[in-house]
């Protein structure tokens, strides 16, 4: 019996077949896609880690605001970096496989926090520590890797929305236990929110065991990972997705210590606050794959990054009259709006490629075999920059925080970058007079060299 056989491998799967998929592929899928969310739930948690244990480090840990900033920044640049691997690791393992491992390994920077979270431990040990926290956002990448194989073209803007959405749901999660601890408890006792995520770590991954699938005809295809890398559609995705997930993580992990420094907030205040965005965020992002779906991707993204711009106008101006209700209005608009804009964007990336395949004069089972095999290895680097997205904004709060001792000018900055992507959807998936001579371009190109261009298409 070779690696790919046994019980927990799935031979054939054809989710395009509506006669598979009615008679028990769906069955399958969702089963496999319940406990898909579970795992990155908590894998996205263990990765908003230290957003929360940086509201338990009071003035005895000796930590001033841009050392905080620069530390909750961190795992989200490890995080980034780690989708790249967490992608192919669902070929090379089975997605099952790889989900119990990349569910234990979030003991490792649990364990290690409980470990080192006193004061006296010194700034350098805790930068190493919050960086094993990075697994957790590794998880993202093999998690809707591996969902996006399971399921069909036309379901696929609601169940990576649903995937994904339920696993954002693990920022504002940890950060409601924080606030209990720190209600209840007091701003002295981190030690039991690691208390809840040790154990929880086990048991996600002992379910995954009992009820998720392999799919033995996923295997990593490293020309496909060539392919995606040297398409230009997997770098535009790229910078559209800082634009809507680089600011949902980037916002989660700085929202406790923007509101700590530019408004006095305690951190009770600050943590029966912070939670609330990234909650709604989170559950949003299946409606922005569900509005996709039905309107079209590139349509439901351009509108979003104008109502992004026009939400930090708010939030710039309410920094400028240090109105805290007007500030909370804004930001929490701005979280809504990211998660709209995450199932939006990606949803837009098996459209794209699958346009692609039709151009190319590839049709049926053939097109979307194509789109399936360029969408996947494209999915794993545009997730791994979105997150480096999250860096930047951190960064950018840190500098704007020493320089100014306020946000501000880092609010500007993102209204520029929203600005941006506004501008880049419409040209390359909007623009209509792009779109007639797109069939006589791919004519003349060739399919090589039409894989690589980027062309107007509506997606």
């Amino acid at each position: 019996m070779s690696g790919r056989e046994g019980g927990r491998w799935i031979q054939e799967w054809d989710p395009e077949d509506e006669g598979f998929w009615q008679e028990k592929g769906e069955k399958i899928a969702r089963r496999n896609l319940i406990f898909s969310v579970l795992s990155e739930h908590i894998g996205f948690s263990v990765w908003s880690l230290w957003s929360v244990m940086v509201l338990f480090m009071g003035p005895e840990y000796g930590f001033d605001p841009a050392d905080k900033f620069f530390l909750v920044a961190v795992p989200t640049l490890v995080g980034g970096v780690l989708r790249v691997p967490y992608t192919f690791a669902v070929a090379k393992f089975g997605g099952r496989n790889w989900t119990i491992i990349s569910a234990l390994m979030l003991l490792v920077p649990t364990i290690a926090a409980w470990v080192v979270i006193e004061p006296g431990t010194s700034y350098s040990t805790f930068i190493l520590v919050a960086a094993l926290a990075g697994v957790g956002g590794g998880n993202f990448a093999s998690s809707m890797t591996n969902i996006n194989a399971f399921y069909p073209l036309r379901k696929k803007g609601w169940a990576l929305g649903l995937n994904a959405g339920g696993g954002n749901i693990g920022v504002p999660v940890i950060q409601l236990v924080g606030l209990l601890v720190i209600g209840t408890a007091g701003a002295t006792q981190p030690h039991i929110v690691l208390g809840v995520y040790i154990p929880l770590a086990v048991v996600s991954a002992v379910l995954c065991a009992l009820f998720m699938d392999n799919l033995a005809p996923v295997k990593n295809d490293t020309g496909a990972a060539k392919d995606a890398a040297r398409d230009a559609h997997t770098w535009i995705m790229a910078v559209l997705y800082i634009g809507t997930f680089g600011s949902f993580i980037g916002y989660s992990f700085a929202f406790g210590l923007v509101l700590q420094n530019q408004f006095a907030q305690t951190p009770l205040q600050a943590a029966s606050l912070t939670f609330i965005g990234p909650l709604l965020g989170s559950l949003i992002r299946p409606v922005g794959g569900k509005l996709a779906d039905r309107f079209g991707g590139a349509r439901i993204s351009l509108w979003n990054y104008v109502a992004m711009g026009a939400a930090t106008l708010v939030v710039i101006y309410a920094s400028a009259q240090k109105s805290l209700p007007i500030f909370l209005v804004g930001f929490i608009s701005l979280f809504v709006l990211t998660g709209l804009g995450n199932g939006s964007t990606f949803k837009m990336i098996p459209g794209i490629f699958q346009a692609k395949a039709q151009r190319m004069g590839l049709s049926g089972e053939e097109a979307a075999s194509y789109g399936r095999r360029l969408s996947g290895a494209s999915m794993g680097l545009i997730g791994a920059v979105g997150a480096l997205g999250g860096l930047g904004i951190n960064l950018a709060f840190r500098q704007s925080f020493m320089t100014t001792g306020s946000g501000t000018p880092a609010f500007v900055s993102f209204l520029a970058y929203y600005a941006l992507c506004v501008g880049v959807t419409w040209a390359v998936y909007l623009r209509r007079a792009g779109r007639a001579p797109v069939a006589a371009e791919a004519d003349a190109a060739g399919a090589g060299e039409e894989s690589r261009r980027p062309v107007f298409a509506e997606v």
